[in-house]
């Protein structure tokens, strides 16, 4: 109990510490860089999540049935772009464990090098971690650094799959998105399609697709607060909007999610539904609360 008493006080300084260093660096000649407070920001709000609050949901896992042929199984993961897949057993209801992309390597070095290719997704099958949903992301954190498994289960109180989690997902909660080869290419933050409407990455610059749109989207005040595209949508609808849904700019524009997961936005199309020759040079102040909210937001 001692033990448990002096593990919350010591939390309780760290949090205590850590809003002294924002306070401070706010008053000082040189205040923490926005990274660096929103990390801080973070690591405060860490050890109050729970796994329900950063998982996966059942609905947007993409699982492999145990008894799929190795072959289907590489095209799975290249399609997925993901390095961990849960496998089960005749429903997701029931998982046996995972695949690692990198226990498909093997398939690719030649047998003369001692390579035992497997004949079936059992013989590559990795263990998982179940949890519940109410567990704290911290003690899950700790739970996969002590066993080495990156991929953990969400079970709920009958014995159903709930969500999934990975230890990227934990990690992003305090250091931001992690970006990595599959994402958007930098060169390709805005496509053309048609007139009046492109394909743009959620992480394009605000002011570059303010160009391309020909009208400013928020107001100046607003500007210091948003800075991409993901940024804008996000305020007009309070929270991630889902793949295939609209979300409309008073302004006279229409923001399609073509890509997103349950944690981010990832691209999205964009439509200017109004002539630029009728769209405002500026949002009007007393509009500037109206732009934050969508006129409309449907499942496409």
């Amino acid at each position: 109990m001692r033990k448990l008493v002096g593990v919350r006080e010591d939390a309780t300084k760290l949090r205590e510490s850590l809003e002294e260093v924002i306070e401070e660096s706010e008053a000082a000649n040189r205040p923490l860089a926005r990274e660096e407070r929103s990390m801080m920001l973070n690591i405060l709000n860490f050890g109050e999540l729970k796994v329900v609050d950063v998982m996966v949901p059942r609905a947007d896992i993409i699982a492999v049935a145990e008894d799929t042929p190795i072959a289907e199984l590489v095209k799975i993961f290249r399609d997925a772009q993901h390095s961990r897949l849960p496998i089960y057993r005749d429903t997701l209801d029931n998982p046996v464990g995972m695949v690692h992309i990198k226990d498909l390597i093997g398939l690719a070095i030649p047998e003369a090098e001692g390579a035992q290719h497997p004949k079936a997704i059992q013989d590559i099958v990795r263990a998982v971690l179940f949890v519940p949903p109410s567990m704290p992301v911290v003690n899950l954190l700790v739970k996969m650094q002590a066993t080495r498994m990156h991929l953990a289960l969400v079970i709920d109180e009958y014995g159903g799959t709930d969500g999934l989690v990975s230890i990227e997902d934990l990690v992003e909660q305090i250091v931001g998105d992690i970006e990595d080869e599959h994402d958007d290419d930098a060169t390709k933050m805005i496509l053309p399609r048609a007139p009046g409407e492109f394909d743009a990455s959620a992480r394009a610059d605000l002011e570059e697709v303010e160009k391309v749109v020909g009208f400013p989207l928020v107001d100046e005040e607003e500007a210091e607060e948003i800075d991409t595209l993901a940024g804008l949508v996000f305020s007009l609808v309070g929270r991630v909007p889902q793949r295939g849904e609209i979300v409309k700019h008073p302004a006279g524009v229409e923001f399609e999610v073509l890509d997103a997961d349950p944690r981010r936005l990832k691209r999205l199309r964009v439509r200017v539904t109004k002539p630029k020759d009728d769209a405002p040079a500026e949002p009007a102040a007393e509009d500037s609360e109206a732009s934050r909210k969508p006129m409309a937001a449907v499942n496409g």
